[in-house]
């Protein structure tokens, strides 16, 4: 399994429609995409799908005159795909390095964080997608095992890293477990090891304490991760119980990971009182770019500072996602990258 990092061809978004839980707050959530969407043509295509057929052809239109009127190298392709709702990180595929500029495409199968909302839609996208010749000539290959995106990070060198909470999750796969689930990794996606953080959530995530909302590579050496320094925080426990656990990981040679903890927000809470999970660790890697979400909080600039610290190579692009975080997701949440080779419009 790549890691984020390595060349891409493309982005997957999964455009909100007035089907979804999104359809009240349209004309809030629909610009965070298409800043999203501007940022991504910047540095490679745009793999966009929306059910309302008349709206994908528009958006299409639109994007693609965007990227021409300002000389970017992205295109867009836009097809008309049914969907339950837009968290492509999770109902999209994930790929495979097969060699020297092939890929392979993983269908899991998807039933909305263990049943908890509607998926029928979800988990038929990607053969939609596959059936418009969206991923050209890489192969769709399905995989009768429910695993999302946002469950698993990956070095790139056969290291993965996961969340216990989330993958041993008894509405997921609940005839498997944990060694038998590790086993399946290891042969579907090419890991030697396997790191499962055992402590660790976001209050409001339906998830199941996803990876990509509290952990992330970085580099094969180093990764970065949600801490808490706010001792009357209810999170305080867990995340400290979870850095705990990120300093005894140990690379392949055995040597420690370098860490590096990211700020944390100032609490955000919907019209109910509920706490949303806002957390700087949902940033997207692409080509040359860090696609980072920001909230409207005081510790944005601390987090984008973090970020360029971490990844000098690459333009830093802040990202407003507090109206996404209020269907309890982030920016890394509705996108899933597709390696180098895969989209060719």
């Amino acid at each position: 399994m790549p890691a984020e990092w390595e060349p891409q061809s493309a982005v997957m978004l999964t455009w909100p429609h007035p089907g979804t839980d999104w359809s009240a707050v349209l004309d809030e959530v629909e610009p965070v995409f298409l800043e999203i969407a501007r940022a991504v043509l910047r540095f490679e295509n745009l793999l966009l799908s929306c059910e309302h057929v008349f709206r994908v052809q528009a958006l299409e239109k639109e994007l693609n005159q965007y990227a021409v009127d300002h000389q970017l190298p992205g295109r867009v392709i836009g097809v008309p795909a049914p969907a339950n709702d837009t968290w492509a990180r999770d109902h999209g595929p994930i790929a495979l390095r097969t060699g020297e500029s092939k890929a392979e495409l993983l269908d899991f199968s998807f039933n909305a964080w263990g049943g908890k909302f509607p998926w029928e839609k979800d988990n038929a996208l990607n053969r939609h997608l596959a059936n418009f010749s969206s991923f050209g000539r890489t192969p769709l290959v399905p995989v009768e095992f429910v695993l999302e995106g946002g469950s698993l990070e990956s070095d790139g060198q056969g290291t993965l890293m996961t969340t216990s909470e989330c993958l041993l999750a008894p509405s997921r796969n609940p005839e498997m477990d944990r060694s038998a689930i590790e086993a399946l990794l290891k042969e579907t996606l090419g890991a030697d090891r396997i790191l499962w953080l055992n402590h660790g959530y976001l209050a409001g995530d339906d998830t199941d304490s996803h990876i990509d909302t509290l952990a992330r590579f970085c580099a094969p050496d180093h990764i970065c991760y949600v801490g808490c320094p706010d001792v009357s925080d209810e999170h305080y426990s867990a995340l400290a119980a979870m850095e705990e656990d990120l300093a005894q990981f140990q690379q392949a040679d055995g040597s420690p990971y370098r860490l590096t903890a990211l700020p944390w927000p100032d609490a955000i809470v919907d019209e109910d009182g509920e706490r949303l999970p806002a957390t700087y660790a949902n940033f997207l890697i692409i080509n040359n770019a860090v696609l980072v979400p920001v909230y409207d909080v005081p510790q944005d600039e601390q987090a984008l500072e973090i970020i360029r610290g971490i990844f000098p190579e690459r333009e830093i692009i802040a990202i407003n996602c507090r109206p996404l975080i209020h269907q309890h997701g982030s920016l890394h949440c509705v996108t899933m990258q597709l390696p180098e080779g895969v989209v060719c419009p």
